[in-house]
């Protein structure tokens, strides 16, 4: 069965390095043609918590978490709804098909959830960030990174998006 795998690039850098004043937030751009479901992993002072799903128009934004961020590393996963593929990594951590938010990372199928990899985004403990995920043929050729590495929030760092898993895993609902 052939999946369509979408290559893509990471980017990621703190808002604070707009012009104007930024609210502290976690937001996600989706700069791809297609619509996006992604899924967000983070420890904080009560432990692991994944939470999803939210829904992006293509060339679209929207903020994740609100307020100053609690955690220096984050950790995504997402999905192309249109053309399949996915961003991930090798951070496991629970998930299901429908809206969640899962306290703990542990025993996820024995809990009656997905274990779904994600990748890590390090903040390097800024107030604010952003991350972009872009398609690969809107750049120009850059030295692949792997996926869970940590991101220069300096410079744009490239990396190759893992093949599904499991290319009949349903996709989330709407969010």
């Amino acid at each position: 069965m052939t999946a369509w795998l979408l290559r893509g690039i990471l980017l990621a850098m703190p808002l604070c390095a707009y012009a104007a004043p930024a609210a502290a937030d976690f937001r996600l751009c989706n700069n791809t043609g297609s619509r996006v479901g992604i899924a967000i992993g983070y420890k904080d002072g009560d432990g692991w918590t994944t939470e999803g799903w939210w829904n992006l128009a293509a060339r679209s934004c929207d903020t994740m978490l609100k307020g100053a961020l609690v955690a220096r590393f984050y950790y995504i996963y997402a999905i192309d709804y249109d053309r399949g593929g996915e961003w991930s990594g090798k951070a496991f951590m629970c998930t299901r098909d429908k809206e969640f938010t899962i306290r703990g990372i542990e025993d996820c199928l024995a809990r009656g959830f997905d274990r779904t990899g994600f990748f890590e985004v390090d903040t390097g403990e800024q107030r604010s960030w952003t991350v972009q995920l872009t398609e690969s043929s809107e750049q120009t050729p850059q030295r692949p990174m792997p996926q869970a590495a940590p991101v220069n929030p300096g410079a744009p760092a490239a990396g190759q998006p893992a093949p599904p898993t499991n290319p009949n895993t349903p996709r989330p609902p709407a969010r």
